[in-house]
């Protein structure tokens, strides 16, 4: 059992901790907002997980795979949003640390990942490949999500915190600026790159 735990932490931790919207969409708030003012975004992520966990779990991949326009529908919506957040993050102001204020929300990072196609793949894979073997299947499912859920909060607020560590440089409007777009453009790239088939 030891060995499944230690499997599906590695797995989650690569899987939710690697550069893609949500976590580049952290750091740049991090970066840009500092972490306290980040962390209503970072529990609106968590939260917006917490929906993807319970909907792979109850089945969502059969439900796409009956509907597949529905994937294609939730993916663009997904995509959509992430970019309105990404452009969010690229046009904050940059005269000084304290002239950003509308800092992205609670809600905006609900709907971040609530629409984040590589946040649902991900738990698909998780649930498919590394579901903890318990003797009831539920329990499986429901430990298997706690766990990942876990990982992800950890993997989640270190994203945010690597962006607070960046935020001395966004003293400089210059650097700030191309920093800000850096990580917009790094955010567009890794969902396109999720809307890939």
């Amino acid at each position: 059992m030891l060995e499944a735990v230690l499997s599906l932490i590695v797995a989650t931790g690569l899987l939710l901790g690697s550069p893609g919207p949500a976590p580049l969409a952290l750091a740049a708030t991090g970066a840009t907002f500092g972490i306290r003012r980040g962390a209503p975004f970072l529990l609106g992520i968590l939260l917006g997980l917490s929906v993807a966990i319970i909907g792979a779990s109850a089945g969502l991949a059969a439900l796409f795979s009956r509907f597949p326009e529905l994937r294609l529908v939730c993916q663009l919506l997904g995509a959509a949003y992430i970019a309105f957040i990404a452009y969010k993050i690229a046009s904050a102001p940059i005269t000084s640390l304290d002239a950003a204020k509308q800092a992205p929300s609670f809600k905006d990072g609900f709907i971040l990942n609530l629409l984040n196609p590589k946040a649902y793949a991900a738990f698909l894979a998780i649930f498919s490949q590394f579901l903890l073997p318990l003797e009831n299947t539920a329990l499986g499912y429901l430990a298997t999500g706690v766990c990942a859920l876990m990982v992800a909060t950890l993997v989640d607020t270190l994203w945010l915190i690597f962006g607070g560590l960046l935020r001395p440089l966004f003293a400089r409007p210059r650097a700030a600026r191309i920093m800000r777009i850096s990580f917009a453009i790094a955010m567009l790239l890794a969902v396109g790159y999720a809307l890939l088939p």
